[in-house]
């Protein structure tokens, strides 16, 4: 699609105002000018309500960026920043207009002072739809989506032939930075579709999700899903065994409305399930471990994409909903050299920090830090409801037992039966809900039957939930 097809296909039919049409290159020895410069700015409606864009014309100069090309997308930036309206690029441009030499560079530098300034102010979206290489790759990397096409849109900082000049390693286009490597290797793309119209039309779902700005509260929609309705399908879908993988999405599936579940960075960090739903008409965030991959521990790579949701939604008024089962936090050398400590220190900071309505529940594993880390009440979760099902303990029964009773276990005449007799006297007493129960770090315990109707009504209750963070410049998160 041309890049004016694109708006069209985006925006609602007949609501697009362009900016600065007649704008044209400044630059002393350009040889062409045409108007526009390369890119097409201004405003329009998606389902009724105002967003603004830019969308970059290949065909205009390879979609470079100028000085005036900047220019446009600045002022397009200043003005949905002020009246505080979501921001939506489509990128489709070959980087730097390299005659224009520093000047083009000072343009970029502009672009990313304003995605700064307008992060967690307005939702800003960005869809690549072609190249998008060296500089302006950081403009997208600064937003708070990033969509890609499958096959036609690629992403890098260098490209396959510098890549071969430096290093020697031979890599093709799209293994390099197509959409396929960066939904899954690298985490940059949130989320990918087959062609263009499916990534727009993604584009128009998500939006239905977010408010307008971080002063407003995320669009209600009609409830076409009973609020009251039990979910009876839960109360059989527990393993028999503690040690058998379930499929966590269904549990998200069957509790949101119409088991409607936009699911973000589906394909990287899959030991960790996020992603939007509606309760109710009410728009929330779920993040869930997902025992079908790694058991559901948490790792560097989950760390980091549930910490970015739970800041995405915070900064955009989304309640958020977390489904536990995790048996800790995954063991190994290059997790400890990679920094498992400090990338799981951005969960545990984004949930400390979030002031939005948080609610979890526990369906089985809830060990160690790993726990705490998930919104346990520790943190701040506002209400915490389990699952008879569920196990909470500084540890697995096996791994507790060998550690507390290991001499009592040397010293029996069958060491074997004994093990096996003190591990299950052990998860009697602790890998239950009821310990924490009585100590108030569960507020209820729950048939999982009920958990829809008990996060509706959760919700309804926390709706009116204000919490004021102490006055400072920011927090150190842990990056």
């Amino acid at each position: 699609m041309l890049a004016r097809e694109r708006l069209d296909y985006l925006l609602d039919p007949g609501s697009f105002n362009e900016l600065d049409m007649l704008a044209r290159s400044r630059a002393a020895d350009a040889t062409e000018r045409p108007y526009t410069d390369g890119v097409v700015t201004g405003w329009g409606t998606v389902d009724g309500r105002k967003v603004f864009v830019f969308s970059q014309d290949f065909t205009i100069m390879g979609g470079s960026l100028g000085e005036v090309f900047a220019e446009k997308i600045q002022k397009v930036m200043d003005l949905a920043l002020s009246v505080g309206a979501p921001f939506i690029g489509l990128n489709d441009g070959a980087g730097a207009r390299i005659p224009e030499g520093v000047v083009s560079l000072d343009g970029y530098g502009g672009i990313f002072y304003r995605n700064v300034q307008a992060s967690g102010v307005i939702p800003q979206i960005s869809v690549i739809m072609g190249p998008c290489a060296g500089g302006a790759v950081y403009s997208p990397a600064m937003t708070d989506f990033i969509f890609m096409v499958r096959e036609t849109s690629h992403m890098f900082i260098t490209g396959p032939d510098v890549v071969k000049t430096v290093t020697g390693e031979e890599v093709t286009l799209e293994e390099l930075g197509g959409a396929g490597s960066h939904a899954s290797k690298s985490g940059v793309a949130t989320f990918v579709a087959a062609d263009e119209m499916a990534v727009l039309d993604e584009v128009k779902f998500l939006l239905s999700f977010l408010p307008s700005n971080n002063l407003e509260e995320p669009p209600l929609s009609e409830a076409s899903d009973d609020p009251d309705r039990l979910v009876p399908e839960l109360n059989d879908i527990m393993p028999a065994s503690s040690n058998q993988p379930y499929d966590m999405r269904k549990i998200i599936t069957a509790v949101l409305d119409d088991a409607e579940f936009m699911e973000y960075h589906a394909s990287w960090a899959g030991s960790i399930v996020c992603g939007f739903g509606r309760l109710d008409g009410k728009p929330v965030g779920i993040v869930a471990n997902q025992p079908m991959i790694l058991a559901g521990v948490l790792d560097i790579e989950s760390s980091s994409k549930a910490a970015r949701f739970v800041r995405t939604c915070d900064a955009f008024n989304i309640p958020i909903i977390t489904f536990v089962d995790v048996p800790g936090f995954l063991p190994g050398v290059d997790q400890e050299y990679g920094g498992i400590i400090r990338h799981g220190a951005k969960l545990l900071y984004a949930y400390c920090e979030a002031t939005v309505p948080r609610m979890q529940v526990i369906t089985r594993k809830a060990y160690g830090g790993a726990y705490v880390v998930m919104d346990s009440k520790g943190v701040g979760c506002d209400l915490s409801f389990a699952w008879p099902t569920a196990e909470l303990a500084v540890m697995g029964p096996e791994g507790a037992t060998d550690i507390v009773y290991r001499r009592e276990i040397q010293a029996a005449a069958d060491p074997v039966a004994r093990r096996a007799e003190l591990i299950d006297e052990y998860k009697e007493r602790f890998a239950n809900p009821w310990v924490a129960a009585e100590r108030g770090y569960i507020d209820a315990v729950i048939e999982p039957a009920e958990t829809r109707r008990k996060l509706i009504t959760g919700l309804n209750m926390l709706s009116s939930k204000r919490e004021e963070l102490p006055h400072r410049k920011h927090g150190n998160v842990p990056l």
